[in-house]
């Protein structure tokens, strides 16, 4: 997932895909705690991943606040 990707969705679609991803970031711990996370590198995507879509609602927010 790209940011540019991510400029084009609507605030709403993007809080859904945060929580999926938060979702799917807290599975990932948790198989990581038990032992079973095979692909360590996946929470590394998903943690930045949330990162650039919270930075596109932060833009998003300042744009429609000017």
């Amino acid at each position: 997932m790209n940011a540019t990707e991510l400029k084009t969705k609507t605030p709403d679609q993007l809080r859904d895909s945060l929580v999926a991803l938060k979702k799917e970031a807290f599975n990932l711990r948790f198989q990581q705690a038990t032992g079973q996370l095979e692909n360590t590198a996946r929470m590394r995507a998903v943690r930045r991943d949330v990162a650039r879509i919270k930075t596109v609602l932060a833009q998003k927010a300042t744009e429609a606040a000017n």
